[in-house]
């Protein structure tokens, strides 16, 4: 029974001096000097390490206030964001978020500027879902980690940012991956070949893509013999992109019963595919024990070479839909509006066909104006002009048909009295 108490007194106490123990701060100054800006910063690094983050905040700032001329201006609004940055949660993330993107806009050409960045990368890979759910962190840090590629491509963080990238896009890959799969076993195979189509053009890198593509070839066979084409498209780039997958022997008999040629397999595939399996880590027992209870995907099965895309995965209209004729590049025309001095459209060119004008010689119908422009006809010998129509082409309406008062007769005046005498 004692030696129990004294085992978990010490777990306790090694427990315990973990979580007091320092985290050194990342971007110190190194100059031993005590002027009373580098006695503030000093200060308020030190308690980012213990976790004071509110403390040194309210330090940083009377610096940044005080000595407006200081050269550790650019140190101190870094050293905001990377506090807010340790503090974490969701409203520090987004606080962090916003002073890195600060730092970035006033100090583009500082070396800290890349680190930022990739914090932001970070902030967003943090806080991603899992395949199956809501992927807006996702889509973040996809942006993110592409804007610092970009941006700073010569950057000491790039290689790991890219990696990051190759991690995002495998989850991203995924989820399209699992709903294409769905629509397939569904029997929406238009569908299903649109998703999975999409998915293994935009991330060739998927540790899944063989797969996806024997479903898509799958899904092109049973939608007719017009996808016949597609179909072994799809088969053929198992055989020659994805040589080392279990699925070429089968792409290769089936290409052989639809009498399509077999391609062979592409040397510098070969040596990815090699590659991938050497340095794919492994996961242990107790990793799948726990996957379920982490927040983020799964990113063991990430490639660990070659060029992430660079692009936004884009929806694109499924094979079944028919192509508009004349529609340029397959897509749907759009409809657009010339403005402008001098511009002319359809409505100023040609007529309104609710005017119903007639053909060149033909009469105008009775009761209908002549269109515009037109002369009137002349009315025929004797016969009275009929009355022009108003503005809006409608008849006059009927005047209402009543009894006529008759006009009373004037009574006569009475005979004054000088008449009578």
């Amino acid at each position: 029974m004692n030696r129990k108490v004294v085992t978990l007194l010490v777990c306790l106490a090694l427990v315990f001096a973990a979580g007091c123990r320092r985290k050194k701060y990342e971007n110190p100054i190194g100059k031993d000097t005590e002027q009373p800006d580098k006695v503030l910063f000093d200060k308020a690094i030190k308690d980012i390490e213990r976790g004071r983050y509110e403390v040194a905040r309210l330090t940083l700032n009377t610096l940044m206030n005080t000595y407006d001329t200081s050269e550790y201006l650019a140190k101190a609004k870094l050293a905001i964001a990377d506090s807010w940055f340790r503090e974490g949660g969701s409203n520090g993330m987004a606080q962090a978020e916003a002073e890195y993107k600060d730092f970035i806009l006033f100090y583009p050409t500082m070396e800290e500027a890349a680190e930022s960045q990739e914090k932001i990368c970070m902030i967003h890979y943090k806080q991603m879902e899992k395949p199956d759910r809501d992927n807006n962190h996702a889509l973040r840090a996809e942006d993110e980690c592409r804007q610092l590629l970009v941006q700073f491509p010569n950057s000491k963080f790039a290689p790991r940012v890219s990696q990051m990238l190759r991690n995002i896009q495998e989850a991203m890959a995924e989820g399209e991956y699992r709903v294409g799969t769905f629509y397939h076993k569904k029997g929406s195979f238009p569908a299903a070949s649109n998703r999975l189509q999409n998915m293994v053009d935009h991330f060739p890198l998927y540790s899944g893509a063989d797969e996806a593509l024997w479903e898509l070839g799958d899904s092109y066979a049973k939608m007719g013999a017009r996808f016949r084409d597609k179909a072994g498209a799809a088969y053929s780039k198992i055989v020659r992109d994805y040589p080392l997958s279990p699925r070429v022997e089968d792409a290769t008999k089936v290409l052989k019963q639809m009498e399509l040629p077999v391609p062979e397999a592409d040397p510098v595939a070969v040596a990815r595919m090699k590659y991938e399996q050497e340095n794919r880590v492994k996961v242990g027992m107790m990793d799948r024990a726990t996957g379920m209870l982490k927040r983020g995907p799964d990113s063991s099965k990430a490639a660990k070479s070659g060029a992430p895309a660079m692009a936004a995965l884009r929806p694109t209209i499924p094979a079944s839909v028919p192509i508009p004729a004349g529609a340029a590049g397959g897509g749907v025309t759009d409809v657009s509006i010339a403005t402008g001095a001098g511009a002319t459209t359809d409505l100023d060119t040609k007529p309104d066909a609710r005017q119903n004008q007639p053909a060149a010689g033909a009469p105008a119908a009775a009761g209908e104006a002549p269109a515009a422009g037109a002369a009137a006809p002349a009315p025929a010998a004797g016969a009275a002009a009929p009355a022009p129509l108003p503005s809006n082409r409608q008849p006059l309406p009927p005047a209402k048909k009543g009894k006529e008062k008759k006009a009373k007769a004037p009574k006569p005046a009475k005979a004054s009295s000088k008449d009578k005498k």
